[in-house]
């Protein structure tokens, strides 16, 4: 019998997955993340680790875990976990991708939309009763359809994006470390950002893509373009950005995703045709759970001697 160790609350249902087995199962049913002090108690005896975002998996934690055989994150994204001391541990790490590539991508697509018309401000005009009523010169904004899209990142997601972005006739080019094969790959970033009018952000955080659109690859955009982020925050220069906005070098900017996360920048949250979200791009009742249930079947893969498909090591 093994013991399993899941850090916060998961969606309905999804522990059911580990009523049939004979594991001791330590669930905190939480939505906050676990406090740093519990989250070192409880891998100390830990075989599996259930974890999310918030949880900081590094060397310290991993070294007070002796007989943890594998981490399942509730997510794509590894940047909280220490790759390379779990890979001299010999733990499994395993994280949650596909079943989340289609709510992404809409809401990538959906932050597009709200950008180029402008939507969040003329909400706030109607709810604050400054809107004046139907002219036909007024809330002029800019057409998603026909425009061309630049995406940083060509991952599933990615691709996920530009099946959604074909629909809107746009052009979609993309770029990478290394050559896709694929047309529309652009070799530098600064020149793509140059040619855009969305600049859409789809790349894993690592020490190679922090701060990589930064203030000279923003300076390179067109003042009708946009940035979005459903990526990582810390792959975006925030205070670039909202320099950006503020003088009107960019038309918008429509973001998912913070550095600081929960905490916001206070220049975005001023930023002018700036549009917020909470990182929700993966938050559907239908995609939490596959999310979760992948992540409950991996553990379980690994403490039966398999070695699950999403593993990443």
């Amino acid at each position: 019998m093994a013991r399993i160790v899941i850090t916060s609350r998961l969606t309905p249902h999804a522990v059911d997955l580990l009523e049939a087995t004979d594991h001791e199962v330590f669930y905190r049913d939480e939505p906050s993340p676990m406090p740093r002090a519990e989250l070192l108690v409880a891998v100390a005896t830990a075989d599996a680790l259930v974890s999310s975002l918030a949880d900081r998996i590094d060397a310290e934690l991993l070294a007070n875990a002796p007989s943890l055989q594998v981490v399942a994150n509730v997510a794509v994204g590894l940047d909280n976990i220490d790759l390379v001391h779990a890979a001299a541990q010999q733990i499994v790490i395993c994280n949650t991708p596909g079943v989340l590539d289609a709510a992404t991508a809409d809401v990538a697509i959906f932050l597009m939309l709200a950008a180029r018309r402008r939507t969040t401000d003329r909400e706030a005009e109607l709810r604050e009763g400054r809107w004046q009523g139907w002219g036909i010169a007024e809330n002029l904004a800019l057409d998603l359809s026909g425009s061309v899209l630049g995406l940083i990142g060509y991952g599933r997601i990615a691709q996920a994006v530009a099946r959604r972005a074909r629909a809107f006739d746009m052009d979609v080019l993309h770029h990478t470390r290394h050559d896709t094969g694929e047309p529309g790959w652009v070799a530098d970033v600064t020149e793509l950002a140059g040619v855009v009018d969305v600049l859409s952000l789809h790349v894993p955080l690592t020490s190679e893509t922090a701060g990589l659109i930064s203030a000279s690859v923003l300076g390179a955009m067109k003042s009708t373009a946009v940035v979005i982020n459903t990526a990582r925050g810390a792959v975006l220069d925030e205070e670039a950005l909202a320099e950006a906005l503020e003088k009107g070098k960019i038309f918008g900017a429509g973001l998912d995703v913070y550095q600081g996360e929960p905490s916001v920048n206070p220049r975005l949250l001023r930023a002018p045709h700036t549009v917020l979200l909470p990182h929700i791009g993966s938050a559907t009742e239908g995609t939490r759970r596959a999310m979760c249930e992948l992540a409950l079947r991996s553990v379980l893969s690994v403490l039966a001697g398999e070695l699950p498909e999403n593993r990443v090591n």
